[in-house]
């Protein structure tokens, strides 16, 4: 099966999304298995357990600013 360019283009645009979807189901997935999940939340590493309970494990360095296309 060939994709041309324009198909090629759509599928590349909607990445995000696609991603977006698939994190969102990993995160669940731990949860609902009993896992513990790792996330950033206000400039902190964050760990979140399966009953909603978080636990601060380290904050993180300040952000650097990055100019689109560089």
């Amino acid at each position: 099966m060939s994709v041309n360019e324009k198909e090629m283009k759509y599928l590349e645009d909607h990445i995000p999304e696609l991603v977006e979807v698939a994190f969102k189901q990993a995160y669940w997935a731990a949860l609902a298995s009993g896992s513990s999940v790792l996330m950033s939340e206000k400039g902190n590493v964050v760990e979140i357990f399966p009953d909603g309970t978080r636990k601060i494990i380290k904050p993180l360095p300040p952000s650097t600013p990055v100019k689109p296309g560089q």
